[in-house]
């Protein structure tokens, strides 16, 4: 068999699909100011307002939506990856602070200095915790304050899966009440109310300003123990922000004291209820309250389809290459030292069952948020699949053809070149191609760190309860997954030598 291998044939591949991609996807400069929102509907307006309030003021600025929550947003204006970012009193007193004991506004202010922050004074409005049901159960089992809920101990608890962990939240809310109730559900803040309206879950977790309350006619339960305190929304930044834009920050504290409960209700309600872009309720909002006339320009669908597709694209590109580059000496390496290879195989393998979201959140405080955590994460993840179909195909050449190899007097890096890739090349394209697939479905988890991609539209059609928008990238995604399969297919049809090819069809 004298036909070169595959495998500089590979790794070109890898480098051209990542040079190609990496150059449409180049990142623009970095803005001036960069706003983050934490993962459901108010955050996201709250930073939509804030970004028209900075271009306002002339101010180049971006926004970073729906990064997760509190402690990713947090970690990021700490570290610097963003400037700016609307939180709640209570959550940095009881969560965020909540080992200071802090009682008092110039407390707060205090600490905040400690860490490079300050904060507005509040906006307006105070959107804190409450338990609610449906009017007709409430009813019916005389439910009207939360020291109510001890008498039922059979009821089902569904709440979003931050306020089960946070320490204003379910633990010491349990403790504070003597509450019994074992059944408690993890779930999506926005998911609880489908699971409330049918039937699956008997008492969630509210935010006071969330629109659904009303539109449900829902029952809010009288916190008689006064367990929760007050969630004053104000906005959090960098200290540093007012030398390098100090436009920007007086633009923001223009909004201290005029959002109004009510009115920050209402933004919610067009959101959620009515369908109108966060960009719009937010310049809409200024217009009235401030009289500022802000463009809110809403990115069409295929332009939205073709930037979404450059990031999905550049995220599994380079994840890939690097994943390519590296698993392929890897495998070769497992194939011909048996101890170490076990080894190898033992590694990659374990990295492969830590959950994706998991990962990515373990690669934040290395890389921060945005791109460069998502393609580490993705890397890890495509390595056993090609460790193992490189460790495969070598393995598995007949030992007829190995004694061929070295009766010939072709030393091992000669026979590994002009025999033994070629003979693998069939299970290390396989162990590409899946790695390929698994890392197209995966980077649609990178949109909670920042990174983009098809994952985005899916997160934000979830916020909203909007098939439509889950579509856009979910039906994008999977199609991206046949097209490179059948990419892969015909790469074998190039690279395979014939005679494997005509074997393993026979």
């Amino acid at each position: 068999m004298t036909r070169s291998p595959p495998l500089v044939a590979i790794a070109l591949l890898a480098w051209l699909l990542a040079g190609s991609l990496a150059a449409g996807a180049a990142e623009p400069p970095a803005p001036e100011v960069r706003i983050g929102s934490k993962k459901f509907t108010e955050s996201v307006v709250l930073g939509e307002i804030a970004l028209h309030l900075t271009r306002s003021a002339k101010v180049r600025a971006v926004h970073l939506r729906e990064l997760g929550g509190t402690r990713i947003l947090w970690n990021a204006l700490l570290k610097g990856e963003i400037d700016i970012y609307p939180e709640y009193t209570g959550t940095l007193r009881q969560e965020i602070l909540s080992g200071l004991d802090i009682r008092t506004a110039d407390a707060l202010e205090r600490a905040l200095a400690d860490r490079g922050l300050r904060a507005s004074r509040p906006l307006g409005f105070n959107n804190t915790y409450a338990l609610g049901m449906l009017p007709a159960m409430a009813d019916r089992l005389g439910v009207e304050k939360i020291s109510d809920l001890v008498r039922h101990p059979g009821l089902k608890f569904g709440f979003s899966n931050e306020f089960i962990d946070r320490g204003d939240g379910w633990p010491s809310l349990r403790r504070r009440y003597g509450l019994p109730q074992a059944e408690v559900r993890g779930l999506d803040h926005d998911l609880a109310y489908r699971g409330l309206m049918g039937g699956g879950i008997d008492v969630i977790d509210l935010y006071a300003t969330d629109a659904e309350i009303a539109y449900y006619g829902l029952t809010v339960l009288t916190d008689d123990l006064r367990h929760f305190p007050a969630y004053d929304a104000v906005y959090l930044y960098r200290a540093d922000l007012t030398a390098r834009a100090p436009g920007a920050v007086a633009a923001l504290l223009r909004l201290e004291g005029r959002i109004g409960q009510a009115a920050m209700t209402a933004m919610n309600a067009e959101v959620k209820l009515k369908g109108v872009a966060e960009t719009k309720v937010a310049a809409r909002f200024l217009a009235k309250t401030l009289g500022l006339d802000v463009t809110a320009p809403v990115e069409g669908f295929f332009a939205r389809l073709w930037r979404r597709t450059v990031e999905h694209l550049t995220l599994v590109a380079i994840s890939l290459s690097a994943a390519i580059v590296l698993s392929i000496p890897l495998g070769v390496i497992a194939a011909r030292r048996r101890t170490l290879g076990q080894v190898i195989l033992a590694v990659v393998g374990v990295i492969q069952t830590i959950p994706s979201l998991a990962l990515l959140v373990f690669m934040i405080p290395l890389l921060g948020i945005g791109g460069p955590p998502a393609i580490v994460a993705l890397f890890l993840y495509s390595l056993l699949p090609i460790v193992r179909g490189t460790y495969t195909g070598l393995h598995d050449i007949p030992l007829p053809i190995r004694t061929s190899a070295e009766a010939l007097g072709l030393a091992p890096a000669a026979r590994l070149r002009l025999v033994e890739l070629p003979m693998a090349s069939r299970a290390i394209l396989s162990g590409i191609k899946t790695s390929a697939v698994i890392n197209i479905g995966t980077a649609t988890l990178g949109a909670l760190i920042g990174a983009g991609g098809y994952g985005q539209p899916i997160l934000t059609g979830i916020r909203l309860d909007d098939v439509n928008l889950i579509l856009e990238g979910a039906v994008p995604a999977a199609l991206l997954a046949l097209i490179v399969q059948g990419m892969f297919e015909l790469a074998e049809r190039l690279l395979v030598p014939k005679g494997l090819r005509l074997s393993a069809d026979s």
